[in-house]
């Protein structure tokens, strides 16, 4: 779980598109660090179904909880990383658009497929 303490989508619609008035978005009060919990500490329900639950702030504690997670095979495991809450999702599509007017992160362009018969 890539998880930004935010609802991540409607935030980002309101960093892009409403100027950054944000309205019911966080879902902790204060920064994300380790005293502070999320609603719902996504590790706690994962245990409540039986699952390992595990969470990561850094890099190192990113690659133990993976090392510990693929040691595990008799039950499922969540891994909640924690991630910078104005981490963005791309490529995106508005809403009520087309899926194939997608909008990319400004400044990055994607990789163009070659054609079948181009290169012949």
């Amino acid at each position: 779980l890539l998880n930004n303490s935010v609802y991540g989508m409607v935030r980002q619609w309101q960093t892009l598109f409403y100027e950054h008035h944000y309205s019911a978005t966080n879902l902790l009060d204060g920064e994300n660090t380790p005293d502070i919990v999320d609603v719902p500490d996504f590790v706690k329900l994962a245990e409540a179904y039986g699952c390992v639950g595990m969470r990561a702030f850094t890099e190192d504690e990113a690659i133990a909880c993976i090392k510990k997670a693929n040691e595990i095979n008799d039950r499922p495991v969540l891994i909640d990383f924690r991630v910078w809450k104005d981490a963005m999702v791309w490529p995106m599509v508005a809403a009520g658009d087309s899926n194939d007017n997608v909008t990319y992160k400004p400044g990055v362009k994607p990789l163009q497929r070659a054609k079948a018969n181009e290169n012949e």
